[in-house]
């Protein structure tokens, strides 16, 4: 009797279900509506011969069988997104790209796309920048960068929505908020689209606040959380593991909502590397 393979889309539909913590935001991500997950879930459960989740509460939670699939099932995309890379490769790409990102992923997957499409594509010369997004979308209009990631569209034309993450009160464990005196934000200076989300949330709640502190790095505002001066609006991609995301109920903190990830492209630097990095950006935002 031949084996039964398991299916990549399966996979990937529960795997990211389980990273975004919630398959109707999976659904969302991966243009589908939630009925055909909640299938591709039956689906799976099918081919493995096992129930993958269970109900706790008002959620959904992994059965043993669950967890142990879970890991393999991360593994095989790795495995699968490597050998398309790989067969691509064969094109031989040459030239060089320049891209930007935000400082929240620099230290998170993009040490590691960029060291997978460097060994896919030796003859590529990368050059990549962190920066805050109204810099990077500078530097794509002025042809110095190809492609760049920025915390919304920042109102320009060459850009498209691509992902969107959900926006966290980042403090320390043992942060409590003074209901008498103003919440002290710590954020970058304007403009930026997180603490724009925050004062606009706080203001519209008739929550008083002032800023307490403000750095162009990212190191700088974990620095500052870290020592207790304030609360951050932020993504939980990157947040050191001592500080906590604040549950906005029990803080007293109003609801920041979603952000939006918006992709750049210089008009004048379409090519082959560009449109492959593209690609892989495009991947690691669509994933997570």
């Amino acid at each position: 009797m031949l084996p039964l393979n398991l299916d990549i889309d399966l996979l990937r539909s529960f795997t990211l279900g389980m990273e975004l913590g919630s398959f109707a935001k999976a659904a969302d991500r991966l243009g589908r509506s939630p009925s055909a997950i909640s299938l591709q879930l039956k689906k799976l459960e099918e081919q493995v011969g096992e129930t993958l989740l269970q109900k706790q509460g008002r959620g959904l939670v992994l059965t043993e069988a669950g967890e142990i699939l879970l890991g393999y099932a991360r593994r095989i995309l790795e495995l699968n997104d490597e050998a398309r890379a790989a067969v691509r490769s064969t094109a031989k790409l040459e030239g060089w790209v320049r891209i930007g990102v935000p400082q929240d992923f620099a230290e998170t997957w993009l040490p590691a796309l960029l060291g997978r499409f460097s060994k896919n594509h030796p003859r590529v010369r990368v050059e990549a920048r962190v920066d805050r997004g109204s810099s990077m979308v500078q530097s794509i209009e002025k042809g110095e960068l190809d492609v760049a990631l920025t915390w919304g569209a920042l109102g320009t034309p060459r850009s498209e929505i691509v992902a969107r993450r959900e926006v966290a009160w980042i403090g320390a464990e043992n942060f409590r908020r003074d209901a008498d005196e103003a919440l002290p934000v710590v954020a970058f200076d304007p403009p930026c689209a997180f603490r724009k989300a925050a004062v606009d949330a706080l203001d519209r709640d008739g929550i008083a606040w002032r800023p307490a502190f403000a750095s162009p790095s990212l190191t700088g505002l974990w620095a500052a959380v870290t020592a207790g001066l304030g609360v951050t609006p932020r993504i939980m991609e990157g947040k050191p593991a001592h500080l906590v995301a604040l549950d906005p109920g029990k803080a007293g903190l109003p609801a920041l909502g979603e952000i939006e990830l918006a992709l750049h492209t210089a008009e004048s630097r379409l090519a082959p590397p560009v449109d492959e990095l593209k690609r892989l950006l495009l991947e690691a935002v669509t994933v997570r």
